[in-house]
């Protein structure tokens, strides 16, 4: 007869249904018209079971699938953790909500309420654990779309970098060791000890005196025994000249300690680094801020931005690097510019 014919599976029963067309472009369209209007009416008709399956019997799914994937950390998953305490905070009554009973508008009002008092990172991710647990009800057959997926996320500033110089960043660890107290010398190793390592707060714990090798001139970052490092790689970072006078110095003050002895003494010193900033009157800044101050010092000393990256730890060949430490790049060519002439004077 020429008139095309449709075949659906929909969760296991094949439907046929005439297409009433003899044009192939048409019934691809009235197909993809079918197909939807016959899982709509499966989801409306389904089980029990699944037609009432509520926002926290999918959240429970999607908890015993997290806690089972050996691909990731520990800290990964203790972070989606509280990104659902967040989410079930932030939208009061959910967990017993019914998954297709939740409307778009009624994320999109969640979105617009939320959106007002978290961080844009804090947001996204929210909205990404909203979206996982809904497509676990799909899956389940609750219903047919995943009305999360009209939030639009929030865009993430790049913030705005506040670091000592280098004229600062001497009197600052010296404020932090002249406090006198218990740790105070301590604390202002590990400043140093960050600063000159780009290493991160977690990472800088776990680097022992065996991971220092002084005939290579290198720190091998293993990071913590169970979870590794951020992105489960060892790597090495060479040590710079101030690195290499720091260790030697704590070394021959601590001559005697085991070689799977931790370097650092202390595992943060942020209340240190607070009073030193206040007393010396500069920007305050975190742990986290002296891996930029070293990528930032490494740059400005002429070490190419891929190069940088690697020493960092990052596994994107230098595209996050870039987008950070770019502007100092743009600056060293400009700088270098202004020594190009075409004049023989």
């Amino acid at each position: 007869s020429g008139i095309y014919f449709s075949r659906i599976r929909v969760r296991g029963k094949l439907i046929r249904r005439s297409l009433k067309t003899t044009s192939l472009t048409v019934a691809k369209l009235r197909l993809g018209d079918l197909e939807k209007v016959e899982r709509q009416r499966v989801e409306v008709q389904g089980a029990v079971e699944n037609r009432n399956l509520r926002f926290g019997d999918a959240l429970t799914i999607f908890r015993g699938r997290l806690q089972k994937d050996a691909a990731l950390k520990p800290r990964t998953k203790e972070f989606r953790e509280e990104r659902i305490s967040a989410l079930l905070k932030s939208w009061p009554g959910l967990e017993q909500t019914e998954v297709r009973k939740i409307s778009k508008q009624d994320c999109l009002s969640w979105a617009s309420k939320y959106s007002t008092t978290a961080s844009p990172p804090c947001f996204n991710t929210c909205v990404a654990t909203l979206r996982m647990v809904i497509d676990v009800a799909i899956e389940a057959g609750s219903r047919y779309d995943n009305p999360a997926k009209l939030i639009k996320k929030l865009r993430v500033r790049q913030k705005e970098l506040q670091l000592p110089d280098r004229d600062q960043f001497p009197r600052l660890v010296q404020s932090i060791e002249r406090v006198n107290k218990r740790f105070s010398k301590d604390c202002s190793n590990l400043v140093r000890f960050l600063a000159y390592g780009g290493f991160r707060k977690s990472e800088a714990a776990t680097v022992t005196w065996a991971d220092c090798d002084f005939e290579k001139k290198e720190i091998i970052v293993r990071g913590d025994p169970e979870t590794g490092t951020k992105n489960w790689t060892i790597r090495r970072v060479p040590m710079i000249p101030d690195m290499i006078e720091l260790l030697t110095r704590l070394r021959s003050e601590r001559p005697d300690e085991p070689v799977i002895q931790p370097v650092m003494r202390v595992r943060e010193c942020q209340n240190a680094i607070n009073s030193a900033c206040k007393k010396l009157k500069i920007a305050r800044f975190t742990h986290h801020d002296l891996r930029h101050l070293f990528a930032t010092i490494c740059i400005d000393a002429g070490v190419d931005i891929p190069t940088v990256s690697r020493w960092l730890g990052h596994k994107d060949g230098g595209a996050l690097a870039m987008k950070v430490y770019g502007h100092l790049r743009d600056q060293h060519s400009v700088a270098m510019a202004q020594r190009v002439s075409f004049s023989r004077a």
